[in-house]
This record gives structure tokens, C-alpha cells and sequence, in this order.
């Protein structure tokens, strides 16, 4: 199997951190933030590999936050396939500020069809 894998960075503002997404009530990263990178970065490994008018939805996260990270850092976000069972692609997810590890689990993602998909909400 051909290993996907995806980086995606985003850096720390103010909009992000605990205290403004209602996370904590302190001024670092908050860490629903760094998991949606985590999913932004899976979301991506695997974007090109998909049938036309399909995209992949977030099923299942677990993630440790390790480290807090200050406004001003860049944190980045790793995604790698580690199995695909039909529509069940699974991920192994990690996120790093500079050279430090800050965060690492695994994430599960659905393949589906963006308009049945979207169909569903009425």
C-alpha cells in the first residue's frame, strides 16, 4: 500500500487558543484546534485518491496534548495512512511545535459522496 501522508501548519493567534474557542481559560493553543489540524491534515493525505464528487468526513479522534503552545508558534500537523477497509481509512496523527512533539493519536475517516452526504440534513 502506498503510504499518504500530509503536513499541515497553522500558526498560533490569538483566534485559536483556549481562552476565545471556550476550551480553557488560558492564552495557548487550544486543543480542539490542534485536532482539527490533525483532520485538516488527514482530510488532504488522501483528497487526490478519491472517485470524483466524493470527500471523507471525521468518524472518530483520540489525541494526548502533551505541551501548550504559545501565540506567534507554528504547529504542524502529520497524517499517514496506516489502513484502508473500504470506505474506513484510518491515520496515524501527530503534531509537533519546532522540533517538539505536542500531540499524537490516531484518526478514522468515512469515504463518502458529497451530495448524499449532504442530502441527509433535510
Amino acid at each position: 500500500m502506498i503510504r499518504l501522508k500530509h503536513t499541515s501548519e497553522l500558526q498560533v493567534t490569538d483566534s485559536v487558543t483556549a481562552i476565545v474557542v471556550g476550551s480553557g481559560d488560558m492564552p495557548v493553543l487550544a486543543t480542539p484546534m490542534m485536532m482539527a489540524l490533525m483532520e485538516n491534515a488527514a482530510m488532504l493525505a488522501i483528497k487526490e485518491e478519491l472517485p470524483e464528487g466524493c470527500t471523507t468526513v471525521g468518524g472518530h479522534i483520540e489525541s494526548s496534548h502533551l505541551k501548550p503552545s504559545k501565540v506567534g508558534d507554528v504547529v504542524r500537523a502529520e497524517a499517514e495512512v496506516t489502513k484502508v477497509d473500504g470506505k474506513k481509512i484510518e491515520f496515524k496523527v501527530t503534531a509537533y511545535s519546532g522540533d517538539t512533539l505536542i500531540g499524537e493519536g490516531t484518526h478514522l475517516r468515512f469515504i463518502v459522496d458529497k451530495e448524499k452526504f449532504m442530502s441527509k440534513l433535510g
